[in-house]
């Protein structure tokens, strides 16, 4: 299998409805937002949401989270020790060529391994790969701040207690989108590809993936439908190096409110203009 041929750009629109895209925990859980309001889902869930998408494509993953994990070890450590043998564990290089071999996700977005003690060394291991595959943040079009939604809940029994009275834990609080339109950038880079083994049929499957985000990806704070994909633009190079800068290619997809609209409600009410430039061509896919 040869590693990546071409360096690969893409760009993916999101729509939300009534959904937490992604919670920021230092927040209360409201959904993320930066200083300007624009919402934000950060470049770490959209590789977690990759991720679980791949491992329903039966693809071995690394970093696996606890309510997705289809092996018995409980922490990244027990996983490194009981998939890869002693020997491979031994040597950095024998190490690294390992992990790339054995995970997708260590080729794709690399990982970094630091174990203190044991993982085959006493001295511990500490290694650091850097993987092809890199992702922006999604950030809203338009603020998001005055579209958040947030109401009180309750449970209706104490999750403590003899019953008698209602605890402090049936009280809670839930947030949303109303509306949002998100937009995120990554790049495939085949220079860093050939140091993973990170191949074409690698990229493929996280274009496919992309493709399908949020397919089994529905919870409490994103019920089934609310968050969908709607478009993923895929420009393929002509040489490693790249024809263009990724800054110069993500810069063709101009997306905005359409005018004479004040408050979008859906993915109809912006104007999504697609520019190109000489030599590239952009392979535009429908989400699923």
């Amino acid at each position: 299998m040869t590693t990546l041929t071409n360096k690969i750009d893409f760009a993916v629109i999101i729509s939300v409805k009534h959904a937490n895209p992604n919670g920021d925990p230092l927040n209360g859980n409201r959904p993320r937002y930066d200083y300007d309001g624009n919402g934000e889902i950060s470049d770490v869930a959209l590789k977690r949401k990759i991720r679980n998408r791949l491992m329903d494509m039966k693809k071995a993953i690394f970093v696996q989270s606890d309510d997705k994990r289809v092996d018995d070890y409980p922490s990244l450590r027990s996983r490194a020790e009981g998939v890869l043998s002693a020997e491979q564990r031994k040597y950095e290089n024998t190490f690294r060529t390992a992990a790339c071999a054995t995970w997708v996700d260590v080729r794709a977005f690399g990982q970094v391994f630091a174990f203190s003690g044991g993982a085959g060394n006493a001295s511990g291991v500490s290694i650091g790969i850097r993987g092809p595959v890199s992702l922006h943040p999604a950030f809203s079009v338009v603020p998001v701040l005055d579209r958040v939604s947030s109401i009180q809940i309750t449970k209706s029994v104490s999750g403590e207690g003899d019953g008698t009275k209602k605890a402090s834990d049936t009280m809670g609080m839930k947030h949303r989108v109303d509306h949002g339109v998100y937009v995120f950038y990554g790049s495939m880079n085949p220079h860093l590809a050939s140091n993973t083994g990170f191949s074409d049929e690698d990229a493929e499957d996280i274009k496919e993936a992309l493709k399908t985000l949020f397919r089994n990806d529905a919870s409490s704070a994103r019920p089934e439908g609310s968050m969908e994909v709607n478009k993923l633009y895929w420009w393929k190079h002509n040489n490693p190096n790249g024809q263009y800068s990724s800054a110069k290619v993500h810069r063709l997809l101009q997306i905005a409110v359409k005018p004479g609209i004040d408050e979008p409600k859906g993915i109809e009410d912006y104007d999504i203009v697609l520019n190109t430039l000489p030599g590239l061509a952009c392979e535009v896919i429908d989400g699923e």
